[in-house]
């Protein structure tokens, strides 16, 4: 078990018979009554995000949250394959199970897998990962004043809002948590 005032942001939880993962928190002392968190959890099975409130000093039961290193292979149909570093064993997860993260995943691309007690929740992305723009308007000399954006379309299929000094070709560091563009590589 662990208390409410210990979150922090990545934790996982068990909450209400779910699986959690602290997305943001705050503790709140308000001049009047008791203290309380207040807190943004995802559930690692459904994908869905939930605030919650908790008393102060509450406490939670800790997830056991194992990170297995694997390598994005292929899709073949529906299924995704990816395959452990260690014990070359093959996993496969339908695309329902991993919608947000196909928007950031290439072939051969080192990401974790996260398991909990033999069952696979999902894929746990790098904080940013390097696509390749295929598309985009070209830029305009003298555009870069005004400081504006534009729409580019990476490998992947993702479309990210990027300088105008951005051209079709360029390597991009992508922000895995808000599809944001964080610089060229």
């Amino acid at each position: 078990m662990i208390s409410v005032n210990d979150f922090r942001t990545g934790l996982t939880v068990e909450v209400d018979g779910g699986i959690w993962r602290v997305m943001d928190f705050q503790h709140v002392k308000p001049g009047k009554g008791a203290a309380f968190v207040r807190s943004k959890l995802r559930n690692l099975r459904t994908g869905a995000v939930q605030e919650k409130t908790f008393r102060a000093g509450e406490k939670v039961g800790k997830a056991q949250i194992d990170n297995r290193k694997m390598q994005y292979l292929y899709a073949s149909g529906d299924q995704h394959v990816f395959m452990d570093n260690q014990s070359y064993e093959q996993l496969e997860l339908p695309a329902s199970a991993i919608e947000y993260e196909l928007k950031f995943l290439k072939e051969n691309m080192e990401v974790a897998i996260m398991m909990y007690q033999g069952e696979t929740l999902g894929v746990e992305l790098p904080n940013t990962v390097e696509l390749k723009v295929i598309e985009t308007e070209p830029g305009i000399k003298g555009d870069t004043a005004s400081g504006g954006t534009k729409p580019a379309t990476v490998e992947t299929g993702l479309t990210v809002n990027v300088p105008f000094f951005v051209n079709e070709g360029d390597v991009l560091i992508i922000n895995t948590t808000d599809s944001s563009y964080v610089s060229r590589a």
